[in-house]
């Protein structure tokens, strides 16, 4: 990966759906030369979909939580984890050192949805004890840019 994949790189993390074109323009290449850097950088895996940048206030999910969770010694860690991977409130899931098991990224509409989400944990005999924040805003988020890079 070259100077020229970080600046396309760039350039979609900021709007995947600018044109071949204009990214070419950018960068110095033809559009032809530019579609063949993205094709390369997808089958090498660099970059691993394209996707939509939602609003969730717009969503209705205006609840931005985090959920730091410590597994019961007896949990079954692989049914948490297939939990995880297809709970629609879950945003990221986490394996992390220290204390605790995981760390837990929801988006809910209000606050009552969180304590239904840790009771469905609970009762799936998961939670051996949790720690719950709610952000109170968001002076950075987003998908992953690389910033300084172009």
């Amino acid at each position: 990966m070259d100077e020229i994949d970080r600046k396309i790189i760039d350039l979609l993390s900021l709007d995947a759906k600018r044109s071949l074109a204009d990214i070419g323009g950018t960068v110095g290449l033809s559009p032809s030369s530019v579609n063949e850097r993205i094709r390369r950088l997808t089958a090498s895996g660099v970059i691993k979909r394209f996707t939509v940048d939602l609003d969730p206030a717009a969503m209705g999910l205006e609840t931005l939580v985090f959920v730091w969770i410590a597994l019961r010694e007896d949990a079954d860690e692989a049914s948490f984890r297939d939990f995880a991977e297809t709970n629609p409130a879950i945003l990221e899931c986490h394996h992390v050192t220290g204390s605790w098991s995981y760390l837990i990224k929801l988006r809910v509409v209000a606050a009552p949805e969180i304590e239904g989400f840790l009771t469905d944990l609970k009762a799936r005999k998961f939670l051996g004890r949790t720690e719950t924040l709610i952000a109170l805003s968001s002076s950075v988020s987003g998908a992953f840019v690389q910033k300084g890079s172009s």
